[in-house]
This record gives structure tokens, sequence and C-alpha cells, in this order.
């Protein structure tokens, strides 16, 4: 459809969203009964940055919401703190003051009229799992299921759900680029263990949904990037490009919806964790779970943030990870994968991710095709980071509104092709804390003075408000 200047038009029902994290915005990261999280510690013994207060959403979301209403948000990602529920993560008995607080929030979210579509884990299993082998300790799993059964019956009053924020990303800042709270390198092995495990927790939530009744939809959100080739004519970039595809991507997309490991994910899988020195473990019962769960997955949540292109490597394992935004200083070589290409004519932002928009729309259409039973798919994260500076009381961000248009435009080409993309949520609401990166790297719609708390809208915001009321990107 259009609109009467001939611009394409989004669905009546599309969502115009944006994403939020509880330990990046929420503050009081140790008050309140919540539980310590793994990286309360290891942010303080770097000498790096706080989350506390972060954007000290924990005292400001009806401000926030508000703000959502008033610039046309109708969709908002946000999610339960594990760790402020049940505070070792196993306890017989959840946090009372953790547990009113997420009543608060999603009543607020009601009043104001913004759908609230709730992460149960986003980068934060409570420090007391962590400390024991995290989601590489099956007693993790158990834990798990058991925290998202509480949610279900505890809050009927959320209807969207999602189990897991980017696996893919936990696994490679922790067991492959080594970025993370004790983080390791190149240990392949644990990342692929790590991923089949996190996904049989999100089968067996999944199947807890399911047996519950619950009248909402649930899924999960996975972190995609396409992988191509550098030449397409190289057999040798070819099968870099598939052997990223298949870690980054493929194995977990197989069992989201097919519920079984495709052999050529398996294949590479068992090859990579070879030569990491390990070995992949998958029991019946796993595999059971993953095959009962996979035709309940409801929806997918796809975050994207950029592409690659891949190049043959013979040499040893070489990554480095820019967490300054100093342009260029990227590095990522795996051996048995293959190594970035660097493709200069293609823009990268400050912190060396390929702004590639097309890819976002060749996920989109390879998901169509390979699982044509994929459900509903949401754009749950896409945003650009900034340095962003605050002058005269305005923030001009032109290129993050640029970066939203162009994605926003390969949507609606994949829409009028028949992709049935149900929402695309703006990272992030409001400027917020970053893992590697503290309070430099900006997403936000909303610039915020993190001394005073202040949320001033960026051009971003009134552009996107534009766009969610017209439900077209033209004038």
């Amino acid at each position: 459809m259009a609109n009467g200047n001939g611009s394409p038009t989004f669905p009546a029902d599309f969502v115009f969203g944006a994403a939020t994290a509880a330990y990046q915005c929420e503050g009081e990261t140790r008050t309140h009964g919540k539980g310590k999280v793994a990286w309360d510690d290891y942010l303080a013994q770097k000498g790096l940055f706080s989350a506390d207060p972060a954007s000290d959403f924990y005292h400001r979301y009806p401000d926030d919401l508000r703000l959502c209403r008033e610039y046309g948000i109708n969709g908002i990602r946000i999610s339960i703190a594990w760790s402020r529920i049940f505070p070792n993560g196993d306890d017989d008995q959840p946090n009372p003051e953790g547990v009113a607080f997420y009543h608060r929030l999603f009543a607020e979210c009601q009043a104001q009229g913004v759908e609230p579509y709730v992460t149960l884990h986003h980068f934060d299993t409570p420090a007391a799992l962590y400390d024991r082998g995290d989601f590489l300790n099956r007693e993790a799993i158990d834990a798990y299921e058991r925290y998202a059964r509480f949610c279900f019956a505890e809050y009927p009053e959320v209807t969207r759900w999602f189990t897991f924020n980017e696996i893919w990303a936990i696994v490679s800042n922790m067991y492959i680029e080594g970025t993370w709270p004790r983080g390791q390198r190149y240990r392949l092995d644990l990342a692929f263990q790590a991923m089949h495990n996190m996904m049989v927790a999100h089968a067996r939530a999944v199947l807890a949904f399911e047996e519950m009744g619950h009248p909402g939809k649930i899924g999960v959100v996975h972190a995609l990037s396409t992988k191509y080739p550098d030449d397409p004519e190289s057999p040798g970039d070819v099968e870099a490009a598939k052997a990223a595809d298949v870690l980054n991507n493929q194995f977990l997309l197989d069992v989201t919806f097919d519920g079984v490991y495709s052999d050529s994910s398996l294949t590479y899988a068992h090859r990579l964790a070879s030569l990491a020195g390990g070995a992949l473990e998958m029991t019946d019962t796993d595999l059971e779970q993953l095959a009962a769960a996979a035709p309940h997955n409801d929806c997918l949540g796809i975050n994207y943030y950029q592409s690659n292109f891949l190049r043959a490597y013979d040499g040893p394992n070489d990554t480095r990870h820019n967490a300054t935004g100093e342009k260029g200083t990227e590095r990522y070589a795996l051996a048995g994968v293959g190594e970035h290409a660097d493709r200069p004519e293609i823009p990268r932002t400050d912190w060396d991710w390929m702004i590639y928009p097309k890819g976002l729309y060749d996920l989109v259409m390879r998901i169509c095709r390979q699982w044509p039973r994929y459900g509903e798919i949401y754009i749950t994260e896409n945003g650009m980071a900034a340095k962003d500076q605050l002058v005269d009381g305005k923030v001009h961000d032109a290129e993050r509104v640029d970066y939203i248009r162009l994605h926003l435009e390969w949507v609606q080409r994949a829409l009028a092709e028949g992709a049935d993309v149900r929402g695309y949520f703006v990272w992030s609401l409001m400027d917020v804390f970053s893992w590697n990166n503290g309070y430099n790297k900006r997403y936000g719609l909303f610039y915020v003075d993190f001394d005073t708390q202040e949320r001033i809208p960026k051009d971003s915001a009134l552009w996107y408000a534009g766009v969610a009321q017209r439900r077209c990107l033209g004038a």
C-alpha cells in the first residue's frame, strides 16, 4: 500500500518500537533485594564504568514511557533482571521488591498504551550461577526454567515474551573474543556447547509456556549477520562464509525453527569444536526437547547491526575488538573459519561495524525461504552508535536518521515481497550503559545527561515520531 504521495506505507498494526535492557538502563544494581551479576565485579576490578545509575530507568520509567507515547512509540523491549527476581538465580523464594517493580512497570506500559515485549535473559545471569559455569553447567538450565515458569505465572499482563537475547553475542564475547567477564579466547568448543545448552533452556521455557496455557506469544531474539564471500568465485571465500554463517546464524536457526540441527551445522560444529581442543555433547533428552519446542516458537526477534564479507584464511586466531571507537582498529580472523574482509567502499561506524542495510533484507528473505514456518518476525534491535554531542540543547544526529531510514526501506521491501515482519525496534529508546564502552557510545533516540538524568529528544526521535505517525518514510 502507498499513501497519497505514492510512498509505501507500513501495515496498520506494524509496531514502531524502541528497545532497552535491564542492566543497561535500570540502575539500582545492588539495591531493593537485587542479587549480583558477573558484570558488577568485572567492571569494578577492571576500573571501568559502573552501570549504576545508568539511565535510572528503575525510577524514571514513567517519564520514559510517557515519551514513548508522545513520540508515537507503541512497543518497548524490556528485560527482566533475573537476579532482581531470584537474587542467586535458584533461590527458593522470589524477591518481593523485584517482583513488585515489574508489576508497576508493566502497569505503566498499559497506562501509556505501550506494549511491553519482555526478554527473560539479556546478558545478566545471576553471579551465583555464573560462577558455577553459567550455561556450560546444566544446573543453569534447570534454574532458568524455574525462573521462566515463575515469570509466566506472575505476569499474565505480559503477552509478548522472548527467552534469550543474542545467544551468539554471549558466546562470542565469552568464549571467542574474550571481552566479557571470565572471558576465554578461541574456545569454539565452549561456544557451541553454550549455544546448545541455552537453546535447550529456551526449548524448556517454550514447552513450559505451552503447558501452562499462557495466552501470549513466545520466541527468541537472535543476533544475526549475513555472511558473504568476499569473492563469490573463490571456493575458499565461499567456504569461509559458510563456516562463519553456521557459527553465527544457522546453528541457532536450525533448532529454533526445525528443532533439529542440520547435518551441515553438525559437521561444522564438531570440526570447529575439535580444532579448539574440545567436543560438543548433546543428550537424547536435549534433542527431544528441542524437537518438541520448535512448533511452539511463535516469533523470531532479529537484532541486526552489520554483515560481513569473508575471505579464506589459513593463519592463527587473530582478533582485536574495537572498544574505544577508534575506527579501523577491529581485526577478526578465526582459524578454521575465515577472516573479515575490509571492503573500504562500504561505510562503517566508529566501532568498525559495517553499515549494510541490504544484509537485513537478505537475512529476512533467507528465513522466509529456508524456514517457511517461521511465524512472526520482529526487528528487535537495529541502530547506530555515535559519540553524540549536546550543542545548544540539541543533538543533531543526521547519520542515525539516515541509518534507520535505510534499514526501514529494506524492511519495506521485505514486506512487499511477503515477509511477515510485524515491527521494528530502534536500539535504543534512550542512551544507556554500554557493556564494553560505558557512556561514550550512544544509541538512543533520547539523549541522557547522565549527571542530571534529563532526557532530550534527538533529531532522530523527532524524525521517528513522524514516521510512526504517517506510517511511511515519505513526507
